[in-house]
């Protein structure tokens, strides 16, 4: 096409050049393809306008580098040389050219019409064609349509065909493999029944069988048939003796089988037992392959159990005495020697390792020999834990009677207990072992559990007669150290002697500390031998308690031997109390006896303190380990928790009883001895100085300092020994015993003012000291007695003032102010009446 184009052009050029336009040939060819209008039209007028072309080619090679020049109003530059050509150029036509190419367009336009009108008779005809091809290619495709449609018939009915013959030949062949079965059962039920009256002959004679039963190359095809033909035979005789028989046939032909049945059943013996003994040769030789031939064929025979049972039976470690033997001098050590729970536990681990390993070395046979290894794993476990461990277990733990109690120097219930333990413990890591190996279907852990079922059984009151016997066993071992110290002391004075003792029988936190370590090991067991949550709950329960019981009946005895101390000083002072009219010099002996009950009576304060310290610290100790220990495994059980909590209030309330009761006693006995310092030290004179013109004292009494200094420190033990509200409530009832035997005290003296400033300051005093106990109620009272001790030191007419603000001590002030020692002279009685009647 680019050739032809060429040529078009070629002859447009020549055409050019004369004046009248001759027809334009266009191609067809110039509209296919990539067609470009431009390009067809820059074909056309390129050729008539050769000087436009060439200006257009110069403008812009040199518009670039051209400036202050003139140029045109088209654009076109031109050189200053050219303005002749210009002005020439104004006359001549602007656009010669535009003729020719109009006559060109017109030529074109008719060309192009012709090429139209070419083009569409071309498409008409190829319509035409189309249509006529279309038509024909629609006739083939019906024809071929027709065509498919009888093939697929055609293949449908091959298939149907070929269908139907499948299944007439699968038929036939199903017949076939029928008839060849029952041609075979026919063939193997006439061998039975050849076999079967072989056997059927005579009985127990079993030499004239055929070749089969005596061939022992053939050892498992005769083993095969003498069970098929007992089966069939104790059949037939089972189907007999339910039907009533009515032919004589029939028993005949039931007594045939019975003995063919007896002679089966003693020739499949004879034939096991010929097999168990191959079999028991190959074991001795570690044939495997043939001790796996003969249990193949020994499982034929009641599924080979007694196979399995022979071979588990004649391992060493069931038939060799001295392996069990070994086993006791492992665990138990020589005879004659006592064995500890840690020497059980190394020589339980050592025989259990080996058993396990024993085990595990059979496993690997009986998996190469027997076809069933997992049932005859489970005789050999069961074998072992029932024979080997049951033994070992019946030596080691003899299960002792709560009557007849073994003595705690040879281990008590303790060590049993223990024992039982260690061997539940470490029997159980036996069985998970075992588990491990493989033991079949066996449940191991049950059967585990079995050996110890009849330790578990009262397995609780074991535990408590064990805390029983070793509570009992230590308060005999502390009663025989006091004994021992009461004896070494017994050149001692007996009030010391009792006060010595009775320090060395005080309560110990560490004797509290050990029951509770006592009842730790005991949950400890529990936990592992209950394993059900009530189960555990209950034996928890049960065991605390008895911490509980051993707990309370020891605070509460060592309270009760305190305040046997308490008493004894009490009965000291009482035995000193002299009468008015004595001697001098019994006197002087009585204060002496006094002073020394007065010195076992602090002693025993002390030691009450100290019983009471420890015996709160003891209850901490049981609440701590309750809450560390036992409430966790009581929550799983409702009413478990709350009822250990019922029974631990409990247990420790007649500890408080002791507790309250020997407080009492302790006031009782401080103020014992604050009566017997005020009696011993308190003259007349104190508070009725003469009026010898000095300077009054302001200092305290004699009997005040005693006082004060014996209560600082008798009470500083209390002040260590109670907390909280025990504390409160015990200074609470001494401050005001001593503010009654105080005001009792001052009754007996009379008193100036002098003697009333010393008084005030003894109150003063006094005041200072119970202000330590933080008693409002007490301080309030001993301030009160401060005011009252103004009625001594004011003048008769000033009275009425003192107890304006304060009308609730008129009472207590009216018993004062009869103690003046003006009580008399200066009329105070009438004046006090006249007082109290108009203040009334």
């Amino acid at each position: 096409m680019k050739e032809s184009r060429d040529g078009i052009r070629s002859s447009r050029h020549s055409k050019s050049s004369s004046v009248s336009s001759l027809p334009l040939i266009l191609d067809i060819d110039d509209f296919k393809g990539e067609f470009s209008f431009d390009a067809l039209f820059g074909n056309l007028v390129n050729d008539l306008l050769p000087s436009f072309k060439e200006e257009e080619t110069d403008i812009s090679e040199g518009h670039s580098n051209i400036s202050g020049n003139d140029g045109l109003s088209n654009g076109h530059m031109r050189a200053p040389s050219d303005a002749a050509k210009f002005a020439q150029g104004l006359s001549d036509p602007l656009f010669p050219e535009v003729d020719k190419i109009l006559s060109l367009f017109k030529d074109s336009c008719k060309e192009l019409v012709d090429l139209q009108k070419q083009i569409d008779g071309r498409l008409n005809n190829l319509k035409k064609d189309v249509s006529v091809q279309d038509s024909k290619h629609r006739k083939t495709l019906a024809e071929l349509e027709k065509g498919v449609d009888g093939l697929f018939g055609s293949f449908a009915r091959l298939d149907s065909r070929i269908s139907s013959v499948g299944q007439t030949a699968a038929k036939i062949g199903d017949h076939l493999q029928s008839a060849d079965a029952q041609r075979d059962t026919a063939s193997q039920t006439i061998e039975l029944i050849k076999y079967l009256m072989e056997f059927n002959s005579s009985p127990g004679d079993l030499m004239e069988l055929s070749p089969l039963f005596s061939d022992d190359s053939r050892v498992a095809e005769a083993a095969k048939i003498a069970q098929k033909l007992r089966a069939f035979a104790e059949e037939d005789i089972g189907r007999q003796g339910i039907a009533v028989p009515s032919v004589m046939g029939n028993a005949t032909a039931s007594r045939g089988l019975e003995v063919a049945v007896a002679n089966l059943q003693d020739y499949c013996n004879e034939l096991e037992n010929r097999l168990l003994a191959r079999f028991d040769a190959a074991s001795q030789r570690r044939e495997l392959s043939t001790m796996a031939e003969c249990a193949k064929i020994l499982s034929q025979f009641n599924r080979g159990t007694s196979a399995m049972q022979h071979y588990v039976a004649t391992r060493p470690m069931f038939i060799d005495v001295e392996v069990m033997n070994a086993d006791t001098r492992l665990v138990l050590g020589d005879e004659g020697s006592q064995a500890s729970p840690s020497n059980v536990a190394r020589g339980l681990s050592s025989l259990y390792k080996e058993i396990t390993d024993t085990v595990r070395k059979e496993a690997a046979t009986i998996m190469a020999v027997f076809p069933s290894p997992n049932e005859v794993m489970s005789i050999l476990v069961q074998r072992v834990l029932e024979q080997r461990v049951t033994a070992l277990l019946d030596k080691l733990l003899v299960k002792p009677s709560l009557v007849n109690i073994p003595p705690i120097e040879e281990g008590g219930l303790l060590l049993y207990l223990r024992m039982l333990a260690v061997a539940y413990e470490k029997t159980q890591e036996l069985a998970r072992d075992l588990r491990a190996v493989g033991c079949g279907d066996l449940d191991v852990e049950g059967l585990t559990e079995s050996l110890f079922s009849s330790h578990k059984d009262g397995y609780p009151e074991h535990e408590q007669g064990s805390l029983r016997q070793l509570y009992q066993a230590k308060m005999a071992e502390l009663r025989a150290e006091s004994q021992q110290i009461s004896e070494s002391s017994g050149t001692i004075g007996r009030s010391k002697g009792a006060a010595v003792a009775s320090s060395h029988q005080q309560i110990s936190v560490t004797v509290v500390t050990e029951f509770v370590r006592w009842n730790e090991e005991a949950i400890t067991r529990c936990t592992l031998f209950s394993s059900q949550p009530a189960t555990l709950a209950a034996n928890v329960k049960a065991v605390f308690t008895s911490l509980l019981d051993q707990v309370s009946q020891y605070i509460t005895e060592g309270l009760e031997r305190a305040r046997d101390s308490l008493t004894e000083a009490a009965a000291l002072r009482e035995r000193f109390v002299l009468g008015t009219s004595v001697s001098r010099r019994v006197a002087a002996a009585a204060a002496s006896a006094a002073e020394a009950a007065a010195a076992a009576g602090e002693s025993s304060f002390r030691s009450f303190m100290v019983a009471v310290q420890r015996c709160g610290s003891s209850v901490a100790i049981v609440q701590q380990y309750f809450s560390n220990s036992i409430s966790r495994l009581l929550l799983p059980v409702d009413g478990a928790h709350a009822a250990s909590c019922e029974e631990m209030a409990t247990a420790m309330s007649s500890a408080e009883s002791a507790a309250y009761k020997g407080l009492q006693q302790c006031i009782e006995t401080v103020m014992a001895e604050v009566e017997r310092l005020l009696s011993a030290e308190q003259k007349a004179t104190d508070y009725r100085s003469p009026e010898d013109g000095f300077a009054p004292d302001h200092r305290p009494t004699t009997a005040c300092t005693r006082v004060v200094a014996y209560l600082s420190r008798v009470l500083e033990s209390a002040f260590t020994a109670l907390e909280g509200l025990n504390k409160q409530a015990f200074l609470t009832e001494l401050g005001n015993r001593l503010h009654k035997g105080l005001l009792n005290h001052w009754q007996k003296f009379t008193f100036n003012p002098s003697g009333g400033l010393r008084l005030k300051r003894d109150i003063t005093e006094y005041g200072e000291f119970v202000r330590s106990f933080n008693a409002p109620s007490v301080d309030e009272k001993f301030e009160l007695l401060g005011i009252m001790a103004n009625v001594f030191i004011v003048a008769p007419e000033s009275l009425s003032t003192l107890f304006e603000g304060t009308p609730s001590i008129r009472k207590d002030a009216q018993r004062f102010i009869e103690l003046r020692e003006d009580y008399k002279s200066a009329k105070i009685a009438a004046r006090l009446s006249s007082l109290w009647t108009s203040s009334s």
